[in-house]
């Protein structure tokens, strides 16, 4: 850390009329210590400043600019700030590509609101040349005129958009060419097999179009799961510290009805992800040997309290056997019964079992509620398939989860059955191969209510590079009885945990600077000298991901981070 010079030190004591400086440090070791913190927190901002991604700059309207960073520079084209400050005195004629005109409208809109959020505009560049940028503006309070900014460059963004418009419209005319020509084609279908052919072939251009299209959409779509996940998982982890918090009455019915949003908004997320997914043949099984207990265990803990929720309850029957599947796979399925069974029961349980089928074991969820009629059970594992709950209010859900099961069943080549009585309930089952002897690993066991909460008091350590997920997951913990340590990198946590090891660690994979969560924990756990538990949670839900991931040997939850499930992992491995 940085200290501050003889004459700053000289010059604060004679402005608090301390005299001599250096005959009285002695006796004020608090002003000393001030005068450190605050040159440090200079030394930062300014290591902010000048290493920042984004353009950040400080100007007067009239007179032009005063101060610039080196983004900004490089992004107008100068080898140095400075440079910037030369060349840019007057901002209608230099910056601004809309002139004057539009350096009046900016200033007549800071006058007004003082500051001017995701503006979009176009600035000029030292070779003449132009880019599109998005700004934020600041009026700096005290001093009239002076404006602090920030400049992102958005010139990709609006080239992709571009070409995005023009492929749209290429694609609409091409739609409307091959309408023409199918139109054509059939008029004169009696006359001519051989337009007959130029209509097939058309048709499959058409498909081989529309195919492309779906591909590019879900690139798309995962590309933008990871940012669209994030705040997600904090909304989520805030929520569900409200909702444990004695709250009146009012509040109560707001937090759960945003809980509730926010839950159908993850569950829409997480099910369009998986469908566009497996519409690609993007997802691939991994077949090994695996106690049933091993799917099963983490289920019951994890759908015990929804279930509880529910008024419910939710019993197992977990026999002594392994079974040759994709466990990962497997789980997705039987969540999804599990899932559909505590939603559509209003009373009675929830029972997951197992049978032994000849070679086969059969996975069983049963349930008692409303049932389905026999002339509705093929559609309901249709896409957006639900039944007739009457109100809107009453529907859950979109009707994907089904949808899902029956790819997945069809990507392991294990049949899916459903049988149902209305007014009694049903019982979903996938048969799986049953392995001839028992993998080497022992069962899961499930958690004993009797060993009582192991979370309190317990000291956690959440590594994380967004603030509002260490401030929710910290809450969340906090809540929960534990004493909570937040650090956004390797640095940052051993400064929190001041040589105490903590006795686990939940760690986000993707960190800032390309650093993965879990190398922090290893070299955590090599500082302090023992094996400290660890989970890992991600947003990456791709085949690549996945098998990174299970090579770390730590649990790993996906984002949004489901309470009951990371309750379960962390109780697990606390106990």
């Amino acid at each position: 850390m940085a200290k501050p010079s003889e004459a700053q030190q000289r010059a604060l004591a004679g402005l608090l009329g301390l005299g001599d400086q250096s005959a009285r440090k002695s006796h004020y070791p608090e002003l000393a210590a001030r005068l450190e913190e605050l040159e440090a927190e200079r030394n930062r901002y300014k290591w902010l400043f000048e290493n920042a991604v984004h353009g950040i700059f400080q100007a007067s309207l009239q007179d032009g600019m005063r101060a610039a960073n080196p983004a900004l520079a490089r992004m107008l084209g100068y080898d140095d700030p400075q440079a910037v400050l030369f060349s840019l005195t007057d901002l209608a004629g230099n910056l601004f590509v809309g002139g004057a005109q539009e350096l009046h409208a900016i200033t007549t809109t800071l006058a007004r609101e003082h500051s001017l959020h995701g503006y979009e505009t176009r600035l000029r560049r030292r070779d003449g040349s132009h880019i599109d940028v998005l700004m934020n503006l600041l009026r700096k309070p005290g001093h009239e005129g002076l404006v602090e900014g920030f400049v992102a460059d958005i010139t990709e963004r609006k080239l992709a958009q571009q070409h995005l418009q023009q492929l749209n419209d290429e694609l609409e005319q091409r739609v409307a060419d091959r309408t023409d020509q199918l139109l054509e084609a059939n008029r004169n279908l009696h006359q001519q097999i051989t337009e007959r052919k130029q209509i097939a072939r058309a048709l499959r251009e058409a498909r081989d179009a529309a195919q492309l299209a779906n591909r590019s959409k879900d690139k798309y779509l995962a590309a933008a799961s990871h940012d669209l996940l994030q705040p997600l998982n904090a909304a989520r982890l805030l929520i569900s510290t409200l909702r444990e918090r004695p709250l009146a009455q009012a509040e109560q019915l707001l937090v759960e009805r945003t809980h509730q949003a926010l839950e159908g908004a993850e569950d829409l997320l997480t099910d369009l992800l998986d469908i566009s997914r497996l519409d690609q043949a993007a997802v691939k099984p991994d077949i090994g040997v695996y106690h049933l207990s091993t799917v099963f265990a983490p289920l019951v803990s994890e759908f015990e309290s929804v279930a509880e929720a529910a008024g419910l309850k939710l019993r197992s029957r977990i026999p002594d056997v392994a079974m040759g599947t994709d466990v990962r796979l497997m789980t997705r399925i039987l969540r999804n019964f599990l899932s559909n069974a505590c939603r559509y029961t209003s009373k009675g349980g929830v029972l997951l079992a197992a049978r032994r089928r000849g070679p086969n074991l059969e996975l069983q969820v049963w349930d008692t509620g409303r049932g389905i009629p026999d002339d509705r059970l093929e559609s309901i594992f249709l896409e957006f398939n639900q039944l007739d709950v009457g109100r809107a209010a009453e529907r859950k859900g979109v009707g994907l989860g089904l949808a899902i099961v029956e790819r997945i069943a069809k990507i392991l080549e294990h049949p899916v059955r459903v049988r149902s009585r209305p007014g009694r309930g049903s019982v979903f089952t996938i048969q799986v191969p049953m392995a001839s002897c028992l993998p080497a690993a022992t069962a899961v066991a499930l958690p004993q209510p009797s060993m009582g909460d192991p979370l309190p008091g317990r000291r956690l350590l959440v590594l994380d590079n967004e603030a509002s997920i260490l401030h929710s997951m910290g809450a969340l913990l906090g809540q929960w009885g534990c004493k909570v340590v937040t650090a956004i990198d390797q640095h940052a946590a051993l400064d929190a945990l001041q040589g105490q090891p903590p006795e686990l660690i939940l760690a986000d994979y993707h960190l800032d600077h390309g650093i993965l969560g879990c190398d922090v924990v290893e070299r955590l756990r090599e500082q302090f000298g023992c094996t400290i538990p660890a989970v890992i949670i991600t947003a990456d839900r791709s085949d690549e991901g996945r098998q990174a991931l299970q090579a770390l040997g730590m649990p790993v939850l996906n984002k949004p981070v489901k309470l009951g499930k990371l309750r379960a992992v962390l109780s697990q491995l606390l106990t």
